[in-house]
């Protein structure tokens, strides 16, 4: 509990869900004489992109058919990703229980799920690694420039160039077009955040 000034502390919990899901519950309490008010101030549900990385990797190792994962833009958009650069086979949406665009529709907000069809070969992983590039502690941001020498086989600054078969994800800042890969973004003349990369 930290004092926050004007007699509000502020108490941050962090917790850890299922599939790797962090909650992030704020509560703010402001203390006044012989009373205490309790307030929730902020309930978050985020899977960060460390987590998908990891998810996502740890499922393909474990020889899952299939994984889900919360539904927002981010995870929609790198599943997208890995969908056309063919390291997953099909993604559609669906409930906690099973994956199912109709009943999608039928369920609150914190159950709707994103599901995926893992891919295999002689049952051997298509994807074989996943990690991050940009980290909360370190964001890693590109140019056109910085990204055609990536995607032409170079070091664009501290990240190693593409291998073969390799693709990077790439957060622009265009609403429409925001997850990218790289080769992608680079067609379209947008620069961004370099998520993550995959082979």
């Amino acid at each position: 509990m930290a004092d926050m000034g004007g007699g509000v502390c502020v108490r941050v919990r962090a917790c850890k869900a299922h599939a790797g899901i962090k909650i992030l519950l704020v509560l703010a309490l402001r203390y006044r004489p012989l009373s205490c008010t309790s307030v929730i101030v902020k309930s978050l549900l985020v899977m960060l992109p460390h987590d998908l990385c990891s998810h996502v990797q740890n499922a393909f190792r474990a020889r899952h058919a299939k994984i889900f994962v919360e539904h927002n833009t981010q995870n929609l958009g790198i599943l997208s990703i890995l969908l056309r650069a063919g390291f997953i086979s099909n993604i559609t949406r669906g409930t906690i229980t099973s994956p199912d665009p109709i009943a999608f529709h039928n369920v609150p907000e914190p159950q709707q799920r994103i599901w995926a069809d893992l891919k295999y070969r002689n049952d051997i992983p298509v994807l074989k690694n996943m990690e991050l590039v940009s980290k909360p502690s370190k964001k890693v941001f590109m140019d056109l420039g910085e990204i055609r020498r990536l995607c032409s086989g170079r070091r664009a600054g501290s990240v190693p160039p593409l291998g073969m078969g390799e693709i990077v994800v790439v957060r622009t800042r265009n609403k429409e077009y925001q997850w990218l890969e790289a080769r992608e973004a680079l067609q379209m003349k947008l620069d961004g955040e370099v998520v993550c990369r995959a082979r």
